[in-house]
């Protein structure tokens, strides 16, 4: 099936619930209708592109003067197996929770601590989605899709993703280059739980015994309790990647503040805390017009009305600018502003 849109609002299209436009939209729900979408309108290579999934890491600055690709391939379906793992292939357009909703029933393991993320399965690889010790990248078998250069469809492998901290090949060299149709996955039949981040581990133990289940229920507890719901008020979730820096710097900060959260950021690099550096410059809570940051998670910037892309791109960009000053570290945004 294929939807197409012109002069279309991108509202329900953006977890930020900005009112931007799109010159032209283009929804399909078969890797093949892209396909002759495409050959069939040759004037986009005209046209600037992007391709939005749930929209739950996108800023819409202005109205998008250009075609936007909507992926809504479905199904889950096992494509094989071995005595450890199974492999599910995955369409494009499932909800990523829904999905680990699916794998964790199936007692199927290695997505479940990243349960609660807001978007599209589409979208998961871009991103390289991550949460209390896990990325997807580790249970990536194989991305599927269309190459919009060659005009067929092509795939990917783990190892030609590049995945990289909240990277991939995807949003780099191929960003808007290949529109991701399905992803292959490897699930474990026997799975090692990833209990590293206290928190999670704590609230595991209040839930009862160490399974899938428990696990699931305790990452959707926590989310909930510290991340507003999209549905009721306007975000994309951590704004900003937790800045990863050279241990002499990470070393002079907690001389200097001792209660700075700090993790290993892999070849002798060190993690630091984003939400705990903007708090602590002074922003938690703090609102300027219908732009916002949200008052239990200092990494989560809000819409709380009628805020502009432009007028949350700015609170952002004051964000920095005073963390910079207080700390010496530079933000980089996780969201992508369009």
């Amino acid at each position: 099936m294929i939807r197409f849109f012109e002069n279309h609002s991108l509202k329900q299209h953006n977890t930020f619930g900005i009112d931007a436009k799109a010159k032209y939209f283009f929804e399909f729900t078969e890797p093949q209708d892209l396909a002759e979408f495409l050959s069939a309108n040759e004037s986009w290579k005209n046209e600037k592109l992007i391709v939005l999934g749930e929209g739950s890491n996108i800023l819409f600055l202005n109205d998008f003067d250009g075609l936007v690709i909507h992926p809504k391939v479905p199904g889950i379906t096992s494509v094989s197996e071995d005595r450890n793992s199974e492999y599910l292939e995955v369409g494009a357009g499932e909800v990523w929770d829904e999905f680990v909703q699916h794998a964790v029933a199936s007692e199927l393991g290695g997505i479940e601590n990243l349960s609660f993320i807001p978007g599209m399965v589409g979208a998961a690889p871009v991103q390289n989605i991550g949460a209390y010790g896990q990325e997807v990248c580790s249970v990536v078998e194989k991305v599927k899709g269309y190459d919009l250069e060659k005009g067929e469809p092509a795939e990917y492998s783990v190892a030609e993703c590049k995945f990289a901290y909240r990277n991939s090949v995807f949003k780099q060299y191929l960003k808007n280059k290949f529109i991701i149709t399905s992803v292959i996955f490897r699930l474990d039949k026997f799975p090692e739980f990833n209990l590293k981040y206290g928190q999670l581990n704590d609230k595991v133990k209040e839930n009862g015994d160490v399974n899938l289940q428990n696990i699931r229920k305790s990452v959707v507890e926590i989310r909930e309790s510290k991340l507003p719901d999209t549905k009721k008020l306007g975000n994309a979730g951590s704004f900003f990647k937790n800045p990863v820096v050279a241990i002499e710097l990470a070393k002079k900060l907690q001389n200097e503040f001792p209660e700075l959260p700090v993790y290993t950021g892999g070849e002798g690099k060190i993690k630091l805390a984003a939400g705990w550096l903007i708090e602590q410059a002074g922003w938690k809570g703090k609102r300027i017009g219908d732009a916002g940051v949200h008052n239990k998670q200092a990494l989560v910037i809000v819409n709380y009305g009628i805020a502009t892309g432009q007028e949350i791109y700015d609170l952002s960009e004051q964000i920095k600018l005073s963390v910079y000053n207080k700390f010496g570290v530079e933000l980089e945004r996780e969201v992508n502003c369009i």
